[in-house]
């Protein structure tokens, strides 16, 4: 029986003869927009390519006037086009020149034109041009034709891009000289290795099929490995990390089995396109909308779609499909990826990876907070980076000056040795630090604890030493799942921590949601500042069942042991008198169902809200203890936004502003009785701590990597002869404070820095 060629399988058909030509690119993009027009019987079809400057500028036409090529351009909000560009969706338009966002343009001789279509073509999620075709009778056009259009638009995002001619079947066009970049330090450290890229590329040479039926075969068979992927997952240790998320990973395998994405795809694969091609199609779909979704749940959704589509790339090239395989070389491999979430990096825990790039993504970030807990060194905010390193490029990840080196020199590589063997010799002084005690040269006990929210952080207590948790954030397993995680779940989790912890100490923080960190559909809509919403103790106080419920795990869990619970982001008095209201609640409920109560209930607030230094008095009878949030409370008190770079590193910590309100916060403490500690960041760095030992704080909550350094400038430090020269400098007026200090500790000698 003859083959029927649809209208789509010819186009691509026809579409592959014109990629497959050695000709220049304006050339190409001339036959393309000839060839569509022929085939789809459209009076005009049109490429428009997005410049530097976000300008949307005609490069090749079918039926306007040629002399408007590389002249006519448009605003990337102007006209049909500009609407495209900016929605990154299809348009079709019955009468175009009555819509209100059309833009005549007279020098193109669009007069007599009135159907319309247009779709984004799109490259790494970001629309670069835009495809068009027009008529001169008034219709709608078919969804198969936009459809067919949208393909097109895929096949021909490398040829928009290119500013050369583009053979498509040559090798990736990436530069092979050094390249140096810069990040965000998520995670400390160094690495070096092979790159290998999360988020695979598809070459233009493999677009097109030469056997529809044979390659809709091997599409099945990938999809298959795929969900045989997460079955393996649902099996695995994974879930043990969150406490147990299999509601993520059922509703993951839901998504995976979905028949209208696996129709969808092998309709693409049925027009003459590779499964690679479809998949990558589908992708760029995802990115497009995930990159224009506000609502936080939307994102995840997309995320977890994108994810699919890469996940089932690896596997059509071979892979596996959480790509997680033995990092190849000495030291593994560098993960490049434009964004991942925290569940997707825990499935590269055991791969050995060297370090890990991520393009998009904040320091508070549960992904960036989960490559801490790894100790992978990790930088984020790394832009570009997918763009200029090739799989096997060999880089270099400096986390702890913030830099990514692709393809490096002798001399860098030689610099890195160097530095390396130097960090080698400094952990291995930190673990020779372990079982010695938190003390100052002059006898003043430092608590050390360590700031934690996964169950993979328990090894870390005893690998560094810790005499602690100080803050458990809660909030992790309510992030990862689609549902709320069961009250079993939560009991097993907090029952697991106190257990580990033996009898060490552990502060729960209670959820601290909201803001950017949404449960679905609990979003109350767009915030224009999420940081200073509905958030943390506001969002829990509002949801009295949800709060309640995590509550009376917390309860449970203790079996008759202490329990410290502490609430985020109090910023009145009010606030904690109510939560606390609540904890005792859950504990009679407990008492009155014949569970045993803990034997101890201690109840503190995070000082993160300038405003709650100023109502200590207020709540001191209440209190036990009080946990000054640093991350939180610095970009109040600077008002200085901390996920934008531009303003976050403005203001130094070890500043005489940010001393004397910590200053007062402990005074105030110490006033009413109150033992208060600090939890955050700048609690891991030696300088940072320093100043903090040096207020009179005798308790800090940090990161796992931050105990080895601190404690080593602890006992080096005597603090009868640092305070009162700190205290000289604080109160004076020189503009340097922090060299100040820096000199201060320079001459007693103070363990600062590796030299």
């Amino acid at each position: 029986m003859p083959q029927i060629f649809s209208v789509p399988r010819l186009l691509i058909n026809r579409l592959r003869d014109v990629m497959a030509g050695d000709m220049e690119a304006d050339t190409r993009l001339q036959k393309v927009v000839t060839l569509i027009a022929g085939t789809m019987i459209a009076d005009v079809c049109s490429i428009y390519k997005r410049t530097e400057t976000d300008e949307l500028e005609l490069v090749a036409t079918e039926g306007l006037a040629l002399s408007a090529v590389h002249q006519t351009r448009m605003a990337l909000d102007e006209g049909l086009v500009g609407q495209i560009a900016l929605s990154g969706e299809p348009l079709s338009i019955q009468d175009a020149p009555r819509h209100p966002a059309f833009s005549y343009r007279p020098e193109t001789g669009e007069d007599p034109y009135h159907a319309f279509l247009g779709v984004p073509i799109l490259r790494g999620g970001r629309v670069i041009g835009v495809l068009t075709v027009q008529n001169r009778t008034e219709r709608l056009y078919e969804e198969d034709e936009v459809d067919s259009l949208q393909t097109i638009a895929m096949v021909l995002a490398e040829v928009v891009a290119a500013d050369a001619p583009t053979q498509p079947s040559a090798p990736d066009p990436r530069e092979s000289r050094s390249v140096t970049l810069r990040g965000r330090i998520l995670g400390e450290g160094l690495g070096l290795g092979p790159a290998r890229l999360h988020d695979p590329i598809v070459s233009p040479a493999r677009y097109f099929t030469e056997d529809p039926d044979a390659e809709a075969l091997r599409l099945r068979r990938a999809l298959r490995q795929l969900q045989a992927s997460i079955d393996r997952m649902l099996t695995s240790d994974v879930s043990a990390i969150f406490g147990e998320p299999r509601e993520v990973l059922e509703a993951y395998k839901m998504l995976a089995s979905d028949p209208v994405w696996a129709a969808r795809l092998e309709e693409t694969v049925r027009s003459g396109l590779s499964a690679e091609a479809a998949v990558d199609r589908s992708r760029r779909e995802h990115r497009n909308k995930l990159d224009n979704a506000a609502d936080p749940y939307l994102r995840e959704r997309m995320h977890d779609l994108e994810d699919l589509d890469n996940r089932l790339l690896r596997v059509l090239s071979g892979g596996d499909a959480a790509g997680t395989a033995d990092g190849g070389g000495e030291g593994g491999e560098v993960l490049i990826a434009r964004r991942l979430g925290p569940a997707e990096l825990l499935e590269y825990r055991n791969s050995g990876l060297a370090a890990i790039i991520l393009e998009e993504v904040a320091p508070s970030s549960h992904a960036a907070i989960v490559a801490r807990t790894l100790g992978i060194p990790t930088l984020g905010g790394v832009t570009g980076a997918s763009a200029a390193v090739s799989p096997g490029d060999q880089v270099i990840v400096d986390a702890e000056e913030g830099t990514l080196h692709v393809r490096p020199d002798q001399d860098l590589l030689d610099a890195y040795a160097t530095r390396s063997l130097m960090r080698t010799e400094r952990q291995a002084a930190f673990q020779a630090l372990r079982d010695q005690p938190s003390r100052t040269r002059d006898g003043e006990e430092i608590s050390l604890m360590l700031n934690a929210g996964l169950a993979l952080d328990l090894e870390t207590m005893d690998k560094t030493g810790a005499d602690g948790i100080g803050l458990f954030r809660t909030e992790f397993q309510f992030l990862v799942s689609d549902t709320l995680p069961k009250m079993d779940s939560q009991i097993g989790l907090y029952r697991q921590i106190l257990d580990y912890a033996g009898n060490r100490p552990v502060h729960f923080r209670t959820l601290d949601l909201g803001g950017d960190k949404i449960l679905p559909n609990a979003n109350r809509g767009d915030e224009e500042n999420p940081a200073l919403g509905w958030r943390s103790i506001r969002f829990a106080l509002d949801r009295p069942g949800l709060f309640r419920r995590q509550l009376r795990a917390l309860v449970r869990a203790c079996e008759g042991g202490p329990l410290s619970v502490m609430f985020p982001m109090v910023t009145k008095a009010e606030e904690f008198l109510e939560a606390k209201a609540l904890l005792m609640k859950e504990v009679e409920w407990s008492v009155a169902h014949g569970f045993t109560p803990p034997c101890e209930i201690r109840t503190g607030a995070m000082l993160e809200a300038p405003a709650l230094a100023f109502a200590l008095a207020e709540i001191a009878d209440e209190a036990d203890f009080i946990s000054v949030g640093t991350n939180d409370l610095m970009q109040f008190f600077h008002a200085a936004d901390r996920m934008v770079p531009a303003v976050s590193e403005r203001y130094d910590f070890v500043s005489r502003p940010a001393m004397r309100f910590l200053d007062m916060i402990q005074s105030e403490c110490r006033k009413y009785d109150l033992p208060v500690s600090v939890c955050g960041e700048i609690a891991s760095h030696p300088l940072e701590a320093l100043c903090l030992i040096a207020l009179g704080y005798r308790s800090l909550s940090m990161p796992a990597a931050g105990i080895g350094p601190v404690k080593r400038m602890l006992r080096s430090v005597d603090l009868s002869v640092f305070v009162p020269e700190f205290r000289a400098a604080l109160s004076g007026r020189s503009p340097d404070f922090r060299n100040e200090v820096l000199s201060i500790a320079a001459l007693q000698k103070i363990a600062l820095k590796d030299s």
